[in-house]
């Protein structure tokens, strides 16, 4: 089976979302990018997360019982797609991508985007479908259900063709609309039409 190049990660279509210049940056022009303190809160935090998921019950994410895997590196060659799950809960109703995140406020578009990427790759590897994934927001300790319908996966596959044109084209993008994004950004010594 060929696979589909440049080969992208699941992140991609959640940073994609967030602001294109981010998968730029990664991939047409790599440069160094500064650590931010969203970051390093967040992966400190996660393992101390991992450690508590491993003894509670799933009453959090709504489901009487399953089997949790960590931090799964998952991969499909016919998409050209790969990531590492923070989480995934398969049950026999379903399988459910979760992803843990330091962040206060709901899950916004970026991130459903990006559990529909691990949806794609996971009715691949597994052949079940995948309807719903969580967004676990460590702050408020929160699981938000969201639900992963055809049009979002649907949607997922047309982004990954847009961020490949946008890598083999060398194609610059706009920045997003709200600069207030650009705050946090750990590219934003690079955008100077910005700041």
């Amino acid at each position: 089976m060929e696979v589909i190049k440049p080969e992208l990660k699941v992140s991609d279509l959640k940073q994609y979302y967030y602001c294109p210049r981010v998968v730029y940056y990664q991939y047409v022009m790599p440069v160094d990018k500064a650590v931010t303190y969203k970051m390093e809160k967040g992966k400190a935090v996660q393992e101390d997360l991992e450690a508590l998921e491993k003894r509670r019950k799933l009453r959090a994410y709504g489901l009487a019982d399953g089997k949790r895997r960590f931090n799964w590196w998952v991969r499909s060659a016919s998409l050209g797609l790969s990531g590492k799950l923070d989480m995934v809960i398969e049950t026999d109703e379903g399988v459910y991508p979760v992803d843990f995140k330091f962040t206060r406020g709901r899950p916004h578009k970026n991130h459903l985007y990006q559990l529909g990427g691990y949806a794609l790759i996971l009715e691949e590897v597994l052949n079940r479908p995948v309807e719903k994934g969580f967004v676990y927001l460590i702050p408020q300790k929160d699981a938000v259900v969201l639900e992963i319908s055809e049009e979002i996966k649907g949607e997922c596959l047309n982004t990954l063709r847009r961020i490949r044109e946008m890598v083999l084209n060398e194609r610059f993008p706009d920045p997003p609309s709200r600069r207030a994004k650009c705050t946090d950004c750990e590219y934003q010594n690079y955008c100077r039409d910005v700041w």
